[in-house]
């Protein structure tokens, strides 16, 4: 492979400039899902700045210790679809069943990369169904950009272009732009609020869990499952396309450490990135394969600096106009629906099962107290058992066992 011809030190400035990037993208885009989920459940700004905080501030850690252990760009970052799925789910429970979820989650997907697990249960759970139920989860948020025209359309419009544009020309940077084009109509249309109180550092709240069976089943698995086909497949396949083949126990390990340590400030839960991940994984990042691993330091302290100014980002966050956090988290999660379509459909064997559980995920029902995301896995699953189920040759083994 050929690599460019570099002056000295660009090769540093471009994995810092990579981390920084990658921090830039995670709260542009993915941070909005946690405010809205924080909103929707009506938790204290105090509260809601805690969890920025400890995702932040677990984020940074992770791949600090990661990155520099193994010499590669390990990204961390909070689980996307996770804050997604608690959009919808989260205003059922109180701040502490929430937290016992939290822990509840981070223990089994610990256990699952302790036991080396991880890669069997992937490999037993049809990916087709674990892709559907991932696009049913993101479908919303997606369709609500077409939906928030109808309140705003000279902003939303104007972001849904930048976006379209930034996607053919800078993909990297297109929620990087469709956020600044975003606020700077907000601002010209006089849209942005004053903070009605002073910024303020991030405070961490510490939450009693509060056990539930029904959070356990309704929050915590469906939380556990979109994590490791969200977060942890993808995130480790980025680092492996990229050439870093890290050992899966040690790293699924470590995320799941620290996102039961930080689940009692409110983190959801803390995993490996995977389109940070490619920011600070190519050739961009640094020409030497061998020098990348700056980028995830890089990352990580910029991650530390973040979990710094939780307060001030929920103060600022709350200044501006709901159709722009809409059509800004809604298009940060355009490339993750249309890849959870991909890989649910791709299989002709397997598409009405996927189709079953998209449907069924997307519909946001309730049954039984257990949500749409919980239903969506168990009638995937079924409906792939009965149609990969061998009829014949359970219903002739008898009669063959007779006739011997």
């Amino acid at each position: 492979m050929q690599h460019r011809v570099l002056e000295p030190g660009y090769g540093w400035m471009s994995a810092i400039s990579a981390g920084l990037i990658a921090v830039v993208v995670s709260f542009s885009g993915p941070s909005v899902l946690v405010f809205q989920a924080a909103h929707m459940a009506h938790f204290s700004a105090q509260l809601t700045s805690s969890w920025i905080a400890a995702i932040a501030f677990g984020s940074g850690i992770t791949g600090l210790y990661l990155s520099w252990r193994y010499r590669a760009p390990v990204i961390a970052a909070w689980s996307t679809p996770g804050a997604a799925l608690l959009v919808g789910i989260l205003p059922g429970y109180t701040p502490g069943q929430a937290v016992a979820a939290y822990i509840a989650a981070a223990l089994l997907i610990g256990l699952l990369g302790a036991c080396g697990l991880f890669d069997k249960l992937m490999r037993l759970l049809p990916p087709a169904i674990l892709s559907a139920m991932l696009a049913g989860i993101l479908f919303h948020f997606g369709a609500q950009v077409f939906v928030a025209l109808q309140s705003d359309p000279v902003m939303v419009l104007a972001m849904f272009v930048t976006y379209l544009i930034a996607r053919r020309l800078a993909p990297r940077y297109a929620i990087v732009a469709v956020l600044l084009v975003g606020l700077a109509v907000a601002a010209y249309g006089g849209q942005i609020r004053a903070p009605s109180q002073a910024l303020q550092w991030a405070r961490p709240l510490w939450v009693r869990p509060e056990w539930s069976w029904h959070a356990l089943l309704n929050l915590a698995l469906p939380l556990a499952l979109v994590a490791l086909t969200g977060q942890y497949v993808p995130g480790m396949a980025v680092m492996r396309a990229s050439g870093y083949d890290l050992p899966s126990r040690s790293v699924v390990g470590a995320h799941a450490l620290v996102s039961l340590l930080m689940a009692p400030f409110g983190a959801h839960g803390i995993n490996p990135a995977a389109i940070t991940a490619a920011i600070c994984t190519g050739e961009d990042a640094h020409p030497d394969p061998r020098q990348r691993y700056i980028a995830g330091i890089a990352c990580g302290l910029f991650y530390l600096l973040a979990a710094l100014g939780g307060g001030a980002l929920v103060l600022l966050f709350s200044c501006l106009p709901k159709a722009w956090v809409v059509a800004l988290s809604g298009l940060a999660l355009f490339a993750a629906i249309a890849n959870g379509l991909t890989g649910a459909f791709a299989s002709e064997t397997q598409r009405d099962p996927a189709l079953i559980t998209f449907l069924l995920t997307a519909s946001g029902m309730s049954f039984l107290g257990m949500g749409a995301a919980f239903w969506g896995i168990i009638a995937g699953v079924l409906a792939h058992a009965l149609q990969n189920f061998r009829w014949k040759r359970a219903l002739m083994a008898p009669l063959a066992q007779q006739q011997s």
